[in-house]
C-alpha cells in the first residue's frame, strides 16, 4: 500500500504522543514492504527527505509566527499536497486542525481517522475553542470512511453519540529491557529514591494536584516533573513550589532516556484524565513502573487492578507516604505481561495493516 500520514508535527518524534505513535507506525508499516509518506512541519529539527525507509513531506507550518491558527494553515497545506501524491489510503491522527479541510483531501481516496481523545474537554480550552473542537469532531466522524478509537471508552462514546462504529486498535509500546543509570546522574538522581511524572503541563493532567500532594508530605525523596515548562501553568508552577525536593527538567529527548528514568523511579503519575489510551502511560508499563494513576475510566480500561488510584492532593500524599515500588511487584509484573501480550507494537502495526487492508477491499 502507498499510505499517507498526516495531523502530526513530523517524525522523529521530538513533540509528543501522536508523533511518536507516527514513528512507530510508519516504521513498522516501511519494514512489512508498504510505501509511507509522513507530513512534517517544516520546522521539524529533521530536515532528511526520509527517515528508516519513511518518506517526509515537510510542509509550511507559520505556527511559530502566528500562534496556533499557524496550525490549521500546516494542515491545510498538507491535505493539499496529498492530492498529488496517488496515496491507496490516508491515515488521518486527531481531527482539531483538520477536519475543516477534510473536504480537500483527494476524492476516491479512503480517509482513515484516528480520533484522539475528547478534545473539546480539555480546560485549557476558552468555551468558543470548546465548541469549535465538539464541531471539528463532528466533522471528522461523519466525513471519514473509517474511525479508529484508541481505547474502549472512546468507542463507546462514538457509538452513543454519533451511533457509529470504529475499530478499536489502541497504541503501542515495547517491553524495555536494557535500564541505564548514566541518565540518573545527568539529574543528581539515585535509583528508587525519586516519585516522577511525564506528562504535558496542563490543567487536565492533574500536576498542580499530584505535586500539592506530594508537596504536603514528608518523604525524603525528589520528584522528577517532565514536561513543557513554558506553558503558563508550567510557569506558574514553577514559582509556586519552592520546593528542592520538586525538579522541573523541561522536555527530555529520546525513549531511552525517559524509560531508564521510569525504570528506576519509585513512583510514577499518571494524571491524565482527558482521552483514550495515553502513549507514556503504555511506556510507564513497559518501563516497570510502579503506577499511580488519576481515577478515570480511561485509565482503568488499561490498568484495571494493577495501579494505585487518585482523586485528590490528599490521595497523593497518602499514596507518597504509604506505598514504595517494593510494595507493587505483583502489578508491575502483570502490566509488563500485558504490554508485551496485548500492546506490542509488533501486534499493533499487524492490527493496523489487517484494517487498512480491508478499508481498501471495500
Amino acid at each position: 500500500m502507498r499510505i499517507g500520514i498526516v495531523g502530526t508535527r513530523g517524525i522523529p518524534n521530538y513533540y509528543g504522543g501522536f508523533e511518536q505513535f507516527a514513528q512507530y507506525l510508519s516504521e513498522g508499516l516501511v519494514k512489512a514492504g508498504h510505501e509511507v509518506f509522513v507530513y512534517n512541519s517544516h520546522l521539524h529539527p529533521y530536515q532528511e527527505k526520509s527517515w528508516n525507509g519513511v518518506n517526509l513531506v515537510h510542509c509550511y507550518d507559520p505556527e511559530e509566527k502566528i500562534g496556533t491558527i499557524g496550525q490549521f494553515i500546516y494542515d491545510f497545506n498538507c491535505i493539499l499536497d496529498s492530492q498529488k501524491r496517488s496515496f491507496d489510503i490516508i491515515l488521518q491522527l486527531g481531527y482539531t486542525s483538520s477536519s475543516i479541510w477534510i473536504w480537500l483531501f483527494p476524492k476516491n481516496v479512503p480517509i482513515v481517522t484516528n480520533m484522539d481523545g475528547l478534545e473539546w474537554k480539555r480546560s485549557k480550552y476558552s468555551k468558543p475553542v470548546q465548541l469549535f473542537l465538539k464541531f471539528a469532531e463532528k466533522l471528522a466522524v461523519f466525513f471519514s470512511d473509517q474511525l479508529i478509537a484508541d481505547s474502549r471508552g472512546i468507542q463507546s462514546y462514538l457509538k452513543e453519540k454519533y451511533k457509529k462504529d470504529s475499530v478499536y486498535i489502541p497504541y503501542g509500546a515495547n517491553v524495555f529491557k536494557n535500564p541505564s543509570k548514566t541518565v540518573l546522574k545527568e539529574y543528581n538522581l539515585n535509583p528508587y529514591k525519586y516519585d516522577m511524572l511525564i506528562a504535558r503541563l496542563e490543567r487536565e493532567n492533574s500536576v498542580e494536584e499530584i505535586l500539592d500532594g506530594f508537596a504536603a508530605s514528608t518523604v525524603n525523596r525528589d520528584f522528577l516533573v517532565i514536561g513543557n515548562t513554558k506553558t503558563s501553568l508550567g510557569k506558574k508552577l514553577i514559582d509556586k513550589y519552592q520546593d528542592s525536593r520538586i525538579k522541573f527538567v523541561g522536555f527530555v529527548n529520546g525513549i531511552e532516556k525517559l524509560n531508564s528514568l521510569r525504570y528506576y523511579s519509585n513512583l510514577y503519575f499518571h494524571g491524565h484524565t482527558v482521552g483514550g489510551t495515553n502513549p507514556s502511560l503504555l511506556e510507564a508499563m513497559a518501563s516497570n513502573a510502579s503506577i499511580c494513576a488519576q481515577d478515570n475510566t480511561f485509565n482503568k480500561a488499561i490498568l484495571g487492578g494493577d495501579a494505585l488510584y487518585f482523586s485528590s492532593a490528599e490521595d497523593v500524599c497518602r499514596l507518597v507516604e504509604s506505598v514504595s515500588k517494593k510494595d507493587t511487584e505483583k502489578s508491575i509484573l502483570s502490566n509488563l505481561d500485558k504490554v508485551s501480550k496485548i500492546y506490542a507494537w509488533e501486534t499493533i502495526i499487524s492490527q493496523y495493516i489487517v484494517f487498512l487492508k480491508d478499508n481498501l477491499k471495500k
